[in-house]
């Protein structure tokens, strides 16, 4: 039988933890056993030393960085730098990580690897990872993560460039932006949907179909409950179930209703405003030259963090600038080299740029001049560290 339920979303819970993902969650938890523990004078287990696996857990869930998840990542980070957990370092050795870690590598490089298990191969592998105190285990399980991950990429690229494709031909000013196709596989459709929903600033969902029916995942954008639209076509039986909160959720759907369903979501959708959303803002937090991005700023900058959600680093513009070079890396970045028309330069990486204009607008630039946005971070190669933007949006300096 159930004795308690511990959750800080609960509506009967008066706490100020509702921000916790369930690592932080079962961390608490732990923190309260070992109280009693030592009440009863038993010996109690070093909770802080799981602390690199709680900050995994909350930057990976997407939790954001306030409160007491604030001080579990930034502890976590130490931890996790003194190498301890034999699986972490291998999947960082495999990652390719040379500097100390930050929120940055658990989100982009350790969080997909472990996620990559359950996402297209055995869902146990991270687990196992996580736990094994074996070297030469660890070692063959983390690549095997980094074999699936990039094997997840490659089958996120193609459901992407058809998504994108099926979206823009049904136009992406409605008030819900889907696609669907056959085979799409269930574990890369979410994060398509979120890349459907940042080109577009509209709620998106992505269906992969397997025979009579398909399974979608959606995200919304602020201000549009997606998790309510879709209980409640559920509901009204065009759904086969469906649930979610405001800002994601999933559902099945048979192939017969697919149309049907997608048409009364949207008609739900633009009666929360969807069809009137324009265009995201983009939030900015000072003025830089590209000879003021130095290795030293970007430290003393660092000092401040650790950013991510709800805690995002601060973003500059660089005003007026040249573009000198470009070059497409893998299958739609973009990597820049502007400046100042003088004499300074800083490099850029655009993650995705050639799936949306701005992409071909920079390559193609034809020796205008843009107001570059983004957030700057250290950039080490064979040793040698330098500035480099994070671009994400341009402006031509018209």
């Amino acid at each position: 039988s159930c004795l308690a339920v511990v959750n800080p979303n609960r509506k009967d819970d008066t706490g100020d933890l509702a921000h916790l993902c369930a690592a932080g969650v079962v961390f608490l938890t732990l923190v309260e056993a070992n109280r009693q523990l030592r009440e009863a004078g038993a010996k109690t287990p070093d909770l802080m030393s799981a602390l690199d696996l709680v900050a995994l857990g909350t930057v990976a869930d997407v939790a954001p960085l306030i409160g007491v998840n604030r001080a579990f990542v930034r502890q976590g980070l130490t931890v996790m730098a003194r190498r301890q957990r034999t699986g972490l370092v291998a999947l960082a050795d495999v990652s390719r990580m040379d500097t100390a870690p930050s929120s940055y590598h658990l989100g982009f490089l350790l969080g997909p690897r472990v996620n990559a298990g359950g996402r297209i191969g055995k869902a146990d592998l991270g687990a196992r990872l996580l736990a094994t105190t074996d070297p030469r285990e660890a070692a063959s399980i983390a690549e095997k993560l980094d074999e699936l991950n990039t094997e997840r990429r490659d089958i996120e690229s193609q459901v992407r460039e058809m998504a994108i494709e099926q979206a823009e031909q049904r136009g992406t000013d409605a008030p819900l932006i889907w696609a669907a196709g056959e085979g799409w596989h269930p574990g890369v459709v979410g994060i398509v949907a979120s890349r459907l929903k940042e080109n577009t600033n509209r709620p998106a969902i992505v269906i992969g179909m397997d025979g009579d029916e398909g399974k979608g995942s959606g995200r919304s954008v602020s201000g549009i409950d997606l998790g309510a639209a879709i209980q409640r076509c559920a509901a009204e039986g065009l759904l086969i179930k469906g649930g979610g909160h405001k800002m994601a959720a999933g559902l099945t759907v048979a192939r017969d209703k697919l149309d049907a369903a997608m048409a009364r979501l949207s008609e739900l959708l633009a009666k929360q405003g969807a069809n009137e959303i324009g265009p995201a803002d983009l939030k900015v937090d000072g003025l830089l030259m590209p000879g003021a991005a130095t290795v030293e700023l970007i430290e003393i900058i660092e000092q401040a963090g650790p950013f991510g959600a709800g805690a995002p680093a601060p973003r500059f513009v660089f005003p007026d600038c040249t573009i000198n070079f470009t070059k497409v890396v893998g299958a739609n970045h973009l990597k820049v080299t502007f400046g100042d028309g003088i004499s300074a330069r800083i490099d850029a990486i655009c993650f995705g740029a050639m799936d949306t204009p701005l992409g071909p607008m920079l390559r193609d630039h034809g020796g205008a001049r843009f107001h570059l946005a983004g957030r700057l971070e250290i950039n080490t190669w064979r040793g040698k560290q330098s500035p480099q933007l994070r671009l994400e949006d341009a402006a031509p300096a018209t």
